[in-house]
């Protein structure tokens, strides 16, 4: 893949940079949210950091995502959970916090790899799934209601997509876990809350049940 590495401390950005192309990634890299800003098309991945030379990451994410749906991995020293929670709602695919682990790097970068490119996983699965007004076309990542096209995030609509094609199932939050972020992924982060959480405020006409100590069920609607 195409790495943007946006990082203002140069040997961490050296450190990165070597990692990826050891595993056969391109990487450029650069320090300003600006940058990122004009060399997004180039990339097929932005590694960000939140503390860049001219502005905080947060807003630079937030930019770039009025422009561009490119995967954004945030690679940070800040472990607060308020930096968290407001950087996955920005858009952002994962969070990880500094030091980071190359090797769980890499894993995270396959798996959002995974779930941007092509037609979600599962042969045999229905392409369409309908649940009362809300039409699921998991071939064509598009989610629709009476009222329009309803907008979701690539990990957002991965996770949409594990429960829609089980509707009315049982789905453990590790087997979640395992097709939307990957098998490193931690059980204990709070991506999979946060983006749970959007996933029923973009569409509550669809009813996500928690399963306390398991997961949570995609409940089927009222039409037959």
């Amino acid at each position: 893949m195409r790495v943007l590495i946006a990082e203002d401390d140069a040997s961490v950005a050296g450190a990165l940079a070597a990692v990826l192309a050891r595993a056969g990634h391109e990487t450029t890299g650069v320090a300003r949210g600006g940058d990122v800003l004009l060399r997004h098309r180039d990339a097929e991945l932005v590694l960000l950091d939140l503390g860049l030379e001219d502005m905080d990451g947060l807003e630079a994410l937030r930019r770039l995502r009025a422009v561009s749906d490119v995967p954004a991995i945030v690679v940070t020293a800040r472990g607060d959970e308020r930096s968290t929670v407001r950087a996955l709602r920005l858009g952002a695919d994962d969070y990880l916090v500094k030091p980071v682990r190359m090797h769980e790097l890499l894993a995270r970068i396959e798996a959002v790899a995974r779930r941007r490119g092509g037609p979600d996983a599962g042969a045999g699965a229905a392409d369409v799934v309908i649940v009362d007004d809300v039409r699921i076309d998991l071939a064509a990542h598009r989610v629709s209601t009476t009222a329009g096209d309803v907008a979701l995030t690539p990990t957002e609509h991965a996770l949409l997509a594990v429960l829609a094609r089980r509707v009315g199932v049982a789905v453990s939050r590790q087997q979640i876990l395992d097709e939307v972020w990957g098998d490193a992924y931690a059980a204990t982060s709070r991506s999979y809350d946060v983006h749970l959480a959007q996933v029923r405020q973009k569409l509550p006409g669809l009813t996500i049940t928690t399963i306390r100590g398991f997961g949570c069920r995609l409940e089927e609607g009222d039409a037959a």
